[in-house]
């Protein structure tokens, strides 16, 4: 049986050691989870009213660009000197921008107390993933989380589902903001059409799930609803009516009429309320936390909660960490190249100073880059459902063939070469989840950096 404080930290934290102030129990795990966002407040990653002028300058010298292909005349040799000039600017505050806000988001994860709140935003920030199709997007996936995500993680669940779905990161990674109703004024004068991208994800992945019972029809009838969600680069999210299909929709059985806003709304709140929905976010969520395949008596206790409470994500949370099978059991699910990535990092002693202070070329080499290799780049999964749950999509010849790499080389170089004795670092990283046959083998390695990585490669580490 392993002791509730270790599993506050291995099962819903980000990986031992405790951090100094972080919650040792269900109840100090919720009262933190409903007090302040201490890391976002202490490390801010840029929102999207802070990206938006340097996408506007990109999208500008884009417009550029294009004029060029089409051979249209722009300001001679000048001005087209002036263009590549503020493009190669805005791309470089672009890529300062994602690398500060990555570093402060792995900081966070490393250093945070509280350490739930951590996992639930990562949890949420997948659920609804956006995706950085180039290296100029990733800001946008950092300003979701920060903008839509982390704000509303105790609140309304249909509060959670508006915002992430009207944040101009995911109208522009499903191609929303070109979806134009084919009746609507805008339509009938350009060659633009309807994009069901968006409505198919909300229904198939947001909130009823994969295998739902809906019909192709629901998702035409939402996208026509959906038309009018636009991103203008110098304003941001805006709804052009000119743009909106005219008439009714009738999605799912229910007809919504109106003009503006005020019927998107709607249906947004009768998605977030449907049983199924409930149903399908309560298996996910206790799925990510549990076991990839739940306990049903765990996931029949949450959707009740839910159910009960109108989808308050507090109670939800109160309902995950009240239940037995939340505490039983051993380590059942395999720790993701992010996980893993930030356990290692503190249990090597870094804390979130010690990731702020990592040089640059560092933070990318050690951190960073080594995760793609594992088969994750942040904000890069290869659909819009995210990474997957399971353990055999991370458990693989090349993913652990990357892991064990990572453990071998480089602890060294991020201690500087002060590696700490590796009985003692097996003990930090595993407390009471570390096996005899593990602590004789680290205790007996020929050196530190093959000890501690022997602790890094090993299953208890992988799991959490």
């Amino acid at each position: 049986m392993i002791p509730r404080p270790a599993l506050c930290a291995l099962r819903f934290g980000t990986g031992l050691p405790v951090p100094a102030g972080a919650p040792l129990d269900a109840a100090a795990m919720l009262d933190a989870l409903a007090g302040p966002d201490l890391a976002a407040a202490s490390r801010p990653v840029a929102g999207f009213a802070e990206a938006r002028p340097l996408l506007a300058a990109v999208e500008t010298a884009r417009s550029a660009r294009r004029r060029k292909r089409e051979r249209q005349p722009t300001d001679g040799q000048a001005g087209a000197e002036a263009e590549e000039t503020a493009v190669a600017e805005a791309q470089a505050a672009l890529r300062a921008l994602a690398g500060a806000g990555l570093r402060a988001t792995v900081a966070r994860a490393v250093g945070a107390a509280d350490g739930f709140r951590e996992r639930l935003a990562r949890f949420w920030a997948d659920h609804f993933t956006v995706r950085a199709r180039k290296a100029a997007d990733l800001p946008l996936v950092l300003a979701f989380t920060e903008d839509a995500i982390r704000p509303h993680l105790t609140g309304r669940f249909a509060d959670l589902l508006r915002a992430a779905t009207l944040h101009p990161a995911m109208l522009l990674s499903l191609d929303q903001a070109g979806s134009v109703g084919p009746n609507s004024r805008a339509g009938q004068r350009r060659d633009r059409g309807l994009n069901e991208n968006l409505a198919r994800e909300l229904i198939e992945l947001h909130t009823l799930g994969v295998g739902a019972t809906y019909a192709q029809d629901d998702v035409r009838q939402l996208a026509e609803l959906l038309t009018g969600l636009t991103v203008d680069p110098a304003e941001g999210f805006v709804f052009r009516p000119q743009w909106a299909e005219p008439g009714t929709e009738t999605v799912l059985g229910k007809t919504y009429s109106g003009k503006g806003m005020e019927p998107i709304r709607q249906v947004l709140d009768d998605l977030a309320a449907r049983p199924e929905t409930l149903a399908h976010l309560a298996r996910k969520l206790a799925a990510h936390f549990v076991a990839d395949d739940p306990p049903a008596d765990l996931v029949a206790a949450l959707t009740e909660a839910w159910r009960a409470s109108d989808g308050d994500l507090h109670a939800v949370c109160a309902a995950l960490l009240g239940h037995d099978a939340a505490w039983d059991g051993p380590l059942a699910k395999a720790r993701q190249p992010w996980d893993f990535t930030v356990a290692a990092l503190k249990a090597l002693g870094l804390d979130g100073d010690g990731v702020a202070g990592l040089p640059d070329g560092a933070f990318r080499r050690r951190v960073v880059q080594p995760m793609a290799g594992m088969g994750q780049p942040f904000g890069a999964p290869s659909g819009p459902d995210g990474w997957a749950e399971e353990a055999e999509a991370w458990i693989t010849p090349q993913g652990l063939a990357a892991r064990v790499a990572w453990a071998m080389t480089q602890p060294s170089a991020l201690t500087r070469g002060r590696l700490p004795d590796p009985a003692t670092f097996a003990q930090r990283a595993l407390g009471p989840v570390a096996d005899d046959r593990l602590l004789w083998a680290v205790a007996r390695a020929e050196t530190r950096a093959l000890g501690v990585g022997l602790v890094l490669s090993s299953p208890a580490f992988n799991r959490r």
